[in-house]
Parts: structure tokens; sequence; C-alpha cells
């Protein structure tokens, strides 16, 4: 049976839908897990890339789980919000050691592993096994809170439940895989942001926020806040002559967990074990680049690059600290702000 929402959303994709998307070719359960992670927060034509090459190295689940986290984040690098990739291995794990292989068709026990929660679980049992379950991704989020004039910040516990309920009752008891990705392409290329097309849309007879003329207002916004601002230095000590740089990797609690990043400190009283290295071993006045600014999701980063250029190799007691040649970056993982000051070094040393 398919509900008076659902109907005119399967028709319309039935013309409009996306089918070659790379996770689309069959319902791999492990094709439709892996794409739903990397979706999260991340856009699809930013996606389909890492997919591939993911898929490409890592075909099933069991050779996910035996890979070394290492790999498994260089192959994850760019793609930010790394803690999806550390929860992916171990999931992995979890699921090669204990359910042979093989994602269970069970919402309750998906949502057990690490990194699945209520909407990605349902996303793969209504995808890859046609089963009744609803999803709440952004975009569904979205058509749901216009469609019903669902009031306040999703991000609300009040206002979570709301969209729950919503997202229940307008889930068909069939075509379930082909409701989930028509909503979802729904959100993706008519129900947007800013400036959604409404004219063309499948539900705009019966939508309130178009009826009232609230499409702009809703869905709700997201509080404002003003982020604060944190700031550090990342020490670039290059070696020229074997064309390496020192590399630290980072502990896997906090940001860019697992991941190689340049040494860094916050300044002489908080770390000043660096600061005592680089006078202890007599190094050269660094270089002072320009700095960088990344954005986290609760605060900004100032980074000042202090270049140092070698001419031996450091013996360095740090843990996790190991020297690394510039062919061999690839293989070590690292955050969107190293990568681009490793593209400078190379840029700017002709390295």
């Amino acid at each position: 049976m398919v509900n008076e929402f659902a109907q005119p959303l399967l028709q319309w994709a039935e013309v409009y839908g996306r089918r070659d998307l790379p996770w689309q070719k069959d319902r791999d359960p492990y094709h439709i897990w892996v794409s739903e992670v990397m979706l999260q927060q991340t856009r699809v034509d930013t996606v389909i890339p890492y997919f591939q090459k993911f898929m490409a190295r890592f075909p099933d689940i069991c050779t996910l789980s035996i890979a070394s986290l290492d790999e498994v984040l260089a192959y994850w690098s760019g793609l930010g919000y790394y803690a999806r990739a550390r929860n992916l291995h171990r999931a992995a794990s979890v699921l090669c050691n204990e359910q042979g292989g093989s994602l269970p068709m069970d919402r309750l026990v998906l949502e057990t592993l690490p990194g699945i929660g209520r909407s990605t679980a349902a996303a793969i049992l209504s995808l890859a096994y046609d089963l009744p379950e609803p999803i709440l991704d952004g975009n569904v989020k979205r058509v749901l809170s216009r469609y019903y004039e669902i009031e306040g910040w999703s991000g609300s516990g009040s206002v979570l439940r709301q969209l729950w309920q919503c997202a229940e009752k307008s889930m068909p008891v069939s075509s379930c895989g082909a409701y989930t990705q028509a909503i979802m392409d729904l959100g993706a290329s008519l129900c947007t942001r800013s400036k959604p097309q409404c004219e063309h849309c499948p539900l705009m007879a019966e939508c309130m926020a178009q009826i009232k003329g609230r499409t702009d207002e809703l869905p709700s916004p997201r509080p404002s806040k003003k982020l604060p601002l944190r700031k550090n230095y990342m020490a670039i000590l290059h070696h020229p002559k074997e064309s390496m740089v020192l590399l630290q990797r980072r502990a896997e609690n906090g940001i860019w967990g697992g991941l190689w990043s340049f040494p860094e400190f916050e300044g002489e009283q908080e770390n000043g074990e660096w600061l005592q290295l680089i006078e202890d071993k007599q190094l050269p006045n660094p270089e002072l680049w320009n700095d960088i600014i990344h954005t986290f999701t609760h605060f900004r980063l100032q980074i000042t690059p202090l270049y140092f250029e070698l001419d031996h190799q450091l013996e360095i007691e740090h843990k996790g600290v190991e020297w690394v040649a510039l062919n061999r970056l690839h293989e070590h993982g690292q955050p969107a702000p190293v990568k681009k000051l490793m593209k400078q070094l190379q840029q700017e040393k002709n390295v």
C-alpha cells in the first residue's frame, strides 16, 4: 500500500529520480552503508570519487576490517569528519568477526554498531532490503519540515521527535527503497535549502510551507552562535636532501583522530616541549608562513605554520613521530589544512 504522501513522490521519481549514482548499481547493503556514511555532512559530487576509490580498495566488509586504520584514513583523507572512517573500520571488524561479514536485517542490531544511528540503519534496510524503515537525513528533514510546517531547529529533541513521527506516517509499506531514494532526491534537487523549485514539486499542492508562503522560513535555522577562535603553531620540519618531512600521528580521540599532522603546539607555556626541542637541536630560524583558518563545527582554528629547512634528520623521541618521504605521503591520511601546507611546500620549495 502506498499512501497519499508517497504516491506522487514515487511517480515523480520514475521520471526525475537519480539512478546513475555508483552505489545504485546494485542493492549491496555494504555499498549503501559506506555511501550513507560518506554522505553525512558531505555533498554527493564530493563523495562519488572517494566512494569509487574506497570500494576499489575495500570491496567487501572483511577486506575493510583487516586493513590498517592508517590505510583507511588515507583513503578518507580530504572528506573530513574522520570519526566516520574510524567507526566504519571498527564496525567492519565486528561484522566480520560476529556476523559473517554481512550486515544484519535488523535495525536495532545495526544501531549497536559504531557510527550507525537510526537513520543510517534505516537507509540500509530500506534501500538494500526494501523494508519500511523511514530515514531522517538532512534532505528528508527539510522536505518534512516544509510539508508539515514543523517549527524549530531540527537539532532540538522535541522537533526531532516530531520529524520522526512525520517520517513514520509518510513511509509506505511497499516500494520502500524507491520511496526512500525519491524523498532524498526531492530534497537534493527541488526542495533545496535556498530557492526551492516549488512549481515543479509533486508535493506542492499539500505542502503547508508552500501554501502559507513559508518556504524561506522553514526549516528553522540553527540558532546563531559565534564560534570561538583557537590558535596554534605547526612546525614544518623539511629535509630537502632526502625529500622528507616530519609528521606526528594524532591521538585517536579528538579532532583529526588517527591522522598524520605536522608537530603542533599552542604556545610557550602550554606546550613548551616542541619549543624546547627546537632550541635544544639548534634548529635554524623558521620561515613564518601565512596563517590558515580552518572551521570546525564548534570552533575556528588559526594555524601559524613555521617552516624549518634542515640538512639532516633529527632524532625525535616523541610518540608517534615519523620521518615520511614526500612520495609516500599518500599512505598517511592527513587533515585538509596539512594537505594544503604540503601543497604549499611542494610549490614553494620545488619538491
